[in-house]
């Protein structure tokens, strides 16, 4: 029941569209801070 409304009404597809936008969001976010965290390590380190 519960999977049906997620995949075959508007507001369930809109809050599947939310929550894979959010987890996106979070993984773009921690390999963006992660590669300036290693350049401004690099930065240092010369």
């Amino acid at each position: 029941m519960a999977w049906d409304l997620l995949f075959s009404t508007d507001y369930g597809l809109f809050s599947l569209f939310v929550i894979v936008f959010v987890i996106g969001m979070s993984v773009w976010f921690a390999r963006f801070f992660s590669r300036k965290m290693r350049e401004d390590q690099a930065q240092i380190g010369k």
